[in-house]
């Protein structure tokens, strides 16, 4: 069986997939709670690169999640380059989470999503990403695995990935979720 890593001369013909995030908006998680909480989701598992802008992004989410109804399942983190991103999926999956999050770059998000589609109960269309991720070098980076996946932009619209396609909505945030 092949390795789900994601090859380096993959990641080289998408040179923006590993830039540094930019840091999260107020307007990015208003919009990511309220895409929570209109998906039905009580439980989540949080995943994070070890970029601060992204540790920062998925700290302030988990106590805002955490101080409201929900509950956080799990964090996990990873490192930029790794030999797997088995164990960070495996624990993201672990607790059955209504849904995932993932704050990170779209290279680190595309390691971790080649493990995460042979995850009992995983699903991208449950799985949200900050606004960092709304990138076709993650289309590039992983096909159609993460078909379904969406996320807040950084002005509080919303992402989505399609077939092989990204779609964005940075339009003002109406007062419906």
């Amino acid at each position: 069986m092949a390795s789900p890593r994601i090859p380096d001369a993959a990641l080289a013909r998408c040179p923006g997939a590993g830039r540094p995030p930019r840091p999260h908006t107020a307007a990015e998680l208003a919009r990511l709670l309220r895409m929570l909480h209109t998906a039905g989701a009580a439980s989540i598992a949080i995943g994070h690169g070890r970029h601060p802008a992204s540790a920062a992004a998925a700290r302030v989410l988990a106590a805002a999640w955490a101080g409201g109804p929900g509950t956080v399942l799990a964090t996990a983190s990873w490192p930029a380059t790794a030999a797997s991103w088995l164990r960070p999926a495996r624990r993201l999956a672990a607790g059955r989470p209504d849904a995932w999050v993932i704050a990170d770059t779209p290279a680190g998000c595309a390691q971790l999503a080649m493990r995460l589609t042979g995850q009992p109960g995983w699903a991208p269309a449950r799985t949200f990403g900050f606004a960092s991720l709304a990138s076709p070098d993650l289309i590039t980076l992983t096909g159609t695995a993460l078909t379904g996946m969406t996320g807040p932009t950084a002005s509080g619209g919303i992402w989505r990935i399609g077939r092989g396609l990204l779609i964005r909505n940075d339009g003002a945030p109406s007062a419906a979720p």
